[in-house]
């Protein structure tokens, strides 16, 4: 496989999974505050904390009011991570690979580029808001469906599992990380309020239901914790992604550097005591999550795709971790 393919339907991969979650984030805080009182409510600004693109924000908007962030989630082009962003690139993606991707894939992603276009303004909205995010929701995930069902499952397919879960594996512990930092004090008239919070952690990865099925005890910081970063079967999970991206990874040649990284990082995650760690601690592991993540898309880079043209910083086309 050319090396410029593969890197097309890795990115492709990324920005997909890249709106859905953007999506979804945006969709859960909104109810999140509807259910906390206010002066308790932690706002918006943590999910430009979660993106980590703060910087960007602050250069371009006053404050971290509803409508600068959710506006620069969904719709600012200066952002690699909004959603028109990953969607733009998506598209650009599966237009140079057309004929690798079945021809559905690319007809159902311009379908939604349009979607998101076209209601955007009014996606925007108070009253419009949960119907757009919920549409793009479901593309996003019939589009992953669409492509798992009719893709021929070789090597192009790898480096779409590949792209999907370390991308998946990324937001995962960045919600953890930010969500962990901005949940209450552990005073007990407030206890309610956490759970709240913690819950809105596990429906902002689609995990309440399956967490309740699977750890059968109430909503809680350490089995919480536990069931997000460690547990195998969770489509969602940390864990469960980095074995996916070990079997991708095994599937194609010259994978010996990247299954390494790949083993450091999976030893770390195993042999962490979540349940031990204090917020500040937990945000170190993190930190060391994601700087392993970091490396390992570097190595698959190295490996398998084509070097970064040298072209005079503003005309660099680089895609966005």
């Amino acid at each position: 496989m050319l090396s410029r393919v593969a890197e097309h339907i890795y990115w492709l991969a990324r920005y997909i999974e890249r709106v859905e979650d953007t999506a979804r984030l945006v969709s859960v805080n909104a109810n999140l505050l509807l259910d906390l009182p206010r002066g308790i409510a932690p706002g918006w600004k943590p999910l430009i904390d979660i993106t980590g693109a703060n910087a960007l924000f602050e250069e371009h908007y006053q404050d971290y009011g509803e409508r600068h962030v959710v506006r620069f989630l969904l719709a600012d082009q200066r952002h690699g991570g909004s959603i028109m962003s990953a969607l733009a690139a998506a598209r650009e993606n599966c237009r140079t690979i057309r004929d690798i991707v079945p021809r559905e894939a690319w007809e159902q992603l311009n379908g939604l580029y349009l979607f998101a276009s076209e209601e955007l303004q009014h996606g925007s909205t108070k009253t419009g808001r949960h119907r757009y995010l919920r549409e793009l929701i479901a593309s996003a995930q019939g589009l992953n469906g669409l492509l798992d069902g009719t893709m021929l499952h070789d090597q192009g397919y790898e480096f779409l599992r590949l792209g999907r879960h370390l991308e998946r594996a990324d937001m995962t512990s960045r919600i953890a990380d930010v969500r962990s930092a901005t949940l209450l004090p552990d005073a007990e008239e407030l206890r309610p309020f956490d759970t709240i919070q913690w819950v809105s952690v596990l429906k902002s990865l689609t995990a309440y239901q399956m967490y309740r099925r699977s750890e059968q005890i109430r909503v809680q910081r350490a089995p919480v914790l536990r069931f997000i970063f460690q547990h195998a079967s969770f489509p969602r999970a940390v864990r469960y992604c980095m074995e996916a991206v070990r079997s991708g990874l095994e599937h194609l040649p010259r994978h010996e550097s990247a299954l390494r990284v790949l083993g450091r990082l999976a030893r770390s995650l195993d042999s962490a005591e979540l349940q031990r760690l204090s917020h500040a601690e937990l945000h170190d592991f993190v930190d060391e999550l994601q700087a392993g993540i970091g490396d390992l898309h570097q190595e698959i880079a190295a490996t398998w795709f084509l070097p970064p043209p040298e072209l005079p910083q503003e005309q660099s086309a680089n895609q966005t971790v």
